[in-house]
């Protein structure tokens, strides 16, 4: 073994490591991957740079423009609302019918920005036909998934698979070559979810009283300023009670008026009443060191905290999320957001001290008081392709334009027919659709520089490096030869079946495009040494890349759920272990069969 293939090796596990714990952004991780190879000789500079360039990461970076194209014309969101009307007369029928269609949508659509826009209307039905949320988002984010393996567009995987075949010397993957195989899987995953998985969640989890599910009760206080208080006409940001305690004042209610979220530069006055949030041993030394005096605890329950000029929000970091990897203290939450955190939700533990201090994740929920009259602001942030978070609290519908919908949808719909009967590339496709939108204005440039995730984008570059350092060194055959040695003899269903596995081993615990750029290449070494075409191995790899439903942290969508739904991580295995199995079994023996390899 080569002193590069050694090295390889050395990334890969280092790769793995760090997808798997999170420590670094994959962004990060992928771009440092890239650097790393260079540095050490194993692909040249410009072998390194080649990922911008290539033909995957610009289709789905104009993928990305077109998806965040129909999100503006406001049709999903109003298609997410009409659905709540068949929930009304049956459940059962309107689980069948949401995740169908979610899988349709994803499958043309990028299903981040799709499981955004429905996970607030979802949440709203579930309360309304007197269900549990937990019932319904796990299912709404499987049914983005199934989706997305149908098309070469559904998913930036499956784009990134066909980009190293065809960097490889191998024909490019059609628009709808995997359909048949994914389409069969997308109908046995609907069934599965609507008869045993939905019977596997938790019945009830979520309150509807953000009091219980926040247990922020303790830590909202009025405190009024006496006499003798040392915060006594100063500025709140100069106050002892922000300076020293750590206190977020919401409110100040004086003379009959109320202030609520006052700026920094707000000075405070003798007998002003202050509502704020603070730990409770730190308000019991309040009184003796301020000479403050605790009224009384303030209630929080469905309408808590929210005044006449104030409203209580649940914000949803979603995977595209600038908002992922900094603190409140880094976005300047406050000032930007016109918002008081209360309480921060990561994973199953909800966090109320040092809240500006705590390293936000994807996934994580803020519960925060905003103004009342700024709620419709974050809303219209919310509606964007890269929207940094999901309100659950707040029901915004973008208005619907039926001339601008008619347009993206026909672009795409055209964009789709030319790619699949082979009279345009996808990536010449994308991009005249996006410069037809541009000249109709519907987008300007500044939207589509906006809508591009560049996080995927950086991890695309990142995997294809890491990707050509595999093939370059000799390790996708060595690996392949390895594999075939273990199960060729037993037939073709178990090679399939081991790269599947494999692939969707890695997927769980690592990036589902990083796992993809790994396998690819070893796909076509494993089709090369079998002397069988390329086609079965790769269309394998993309659907188990995708298909991954056992931990929260496989798919960006399943992480945007986890929270929302009062998800805890074994909620995910106990409903997605048995699905990647029948996956798995079904994949094993469908693939041969549709691609007559048996």
């Amino acid at each position: 073994m080569t002193t590069a293939a050694i090295i390889t090796i050395c990334v890969i596990i280092l790769a793995v490591i760090l997808f798997a714990t999170e420590a670094l952004p994959i962004d990060l991780v992928a771009i440092s991957i890239m650097l790393i190879l260079v540095l050490t000789g194993v692909i040249t500079p410009q072998e390194g740079v080649e990922g911008f360039s290539n033909k995957a990461t610009i289709t789905v970076a104009f993928m990305f423009v077109l998806s965040a194209a129909l999100l503006k014309t406001g049709a999903l969101q109003v298609l997410a609302h009409r659905l709540s009307n068949i929930f009304r007369y049956n459940f059962n029928s309107g689980i069948l019918m949401m995740m169908f269609m979610i899988a349709i949508i994803s499958a043309f659509v990028n299903n981040t920005p799709v499981v955004a826009v429905f996970i607030p209307v979802v949440i709203q039905i579930a309360h309304t036909s007197g269900q549990s949320p937990s019932k319904m988002l796990i299912p709404l984010s499987f049914a983005s998934i199934f989706g997305g393996m149908c098309t070469l567009i559904g998913t930036s995987t499956n784009i990134l698979v066909s980009g190293i075949a065809e960097k490889e010397g191998e024909q490019a993957v059609e628009m709808f070559q995997m359909t048949p195989v994914a389409g069969i899987l997308l109908v046995v995953g609907v069934i599965y979810m609507s008869i045993l998985g939905i019977k596997l969640l938790p019945k009830s989890r979520r309150s509807k009283n953000l009091r219980e599910k926040f247990e922020v009760n303790n830590y909202i206080t009025l405190v009024e300023l006496l006499s003798n208080s040392t915060s006594i006409g100063k500025k709140i940001m100069e106050s002892e009670l922000v300076t020293e305690f750590k206190m977020d004042i919401i409110e100040v209610r004086r003379n009959g008026s109320q202030f609520t979220l006052p700026p920094g530069d707000f000075e405070l006055n003798e007998g002003d009443i202050l509502k704020v949030r603070c730990d409770v041993e730190k308000l019991k030394s309040l009184k003796g060191k301020t000479k403050t005096l605790s009224v009384s605890p303030v209630k929080i329950g469905d309408n808590d905290l929210s005044g006449k000029n104030s409203a209580l929000v649940e914000m949803v970091i979603t995977s595209s999320s600038e908002i992922h990897g900094k603190t409140l203290k880094e976005l300047d939450f406050r000032r930007r957001f016109r918002a008081i955190p209360l309480a921060v939700k990561h994973r199953e533990d909800i966090k109320h001290d040092d809240l500006y201090d705590i390293k936000l994740k994807a996934g994580d929920v803020i519960l925060a008081e905003v103004k009342s009259h700024y709620v419709d602001e974050l809303s219209k942030l919310e509606s964007g392709q890269n929207t940094p978070f999901v309100l659950l609290s707040e029901n915004h519908i973008t208005d619907f334009d039926k001339k601008k919908f008619s347009i993206v949808i026909s672009l795409i719909g055209i964009m789709v027919l030319l790619a699949s009967t082979g009279f345009l590339d996808i990536m010449v496709g994308a991009i005249c659709a996006v410069v037809v939108l541009v000249f109709a204005r519907i987008l300007t440039m500044k939207e589509i520089y906006e809508a591009i995730n560049w996080k995927i984008i950086f991890l695309l570059v990142g995997a294809l490096s890491l990707g050509l350092a595999i093939s370059k060194t000799g390790l996708d055959t060595l690996i392949a030869q390895t594999m075939l040695g273990q199960l060729q003899p037993i037939g073709i269903i178990a090679v399939i079946s081991g790269l599947y596995l494999v692939t969707s081993l890695l997927t769980e615990v690592m990036s589902n495009n990083a796992s993809a750029a790994l396998m690819t290449p070893i796909a076509i070494a494993i089709a090369h040494n079998s002397g069988v075409e390329v086609l079965p191995f790769l269309v394998t790899v993309m659907i188990a890349a995708s298909a991954t439903f056992m931990t929260p942290i496989g798919y960006q969508t399943n992480t945007m759920v986890y929270s929302a739904g009062n998800y805890k991580f074994r909620d995910f295995f106990k409903v997605g272990f048995l699905l990647n199995m029948v996956f798995w079994i079904i994949s094993s023996f469908t693939i041969p069969w549709y691609f007559d390899l048996i």
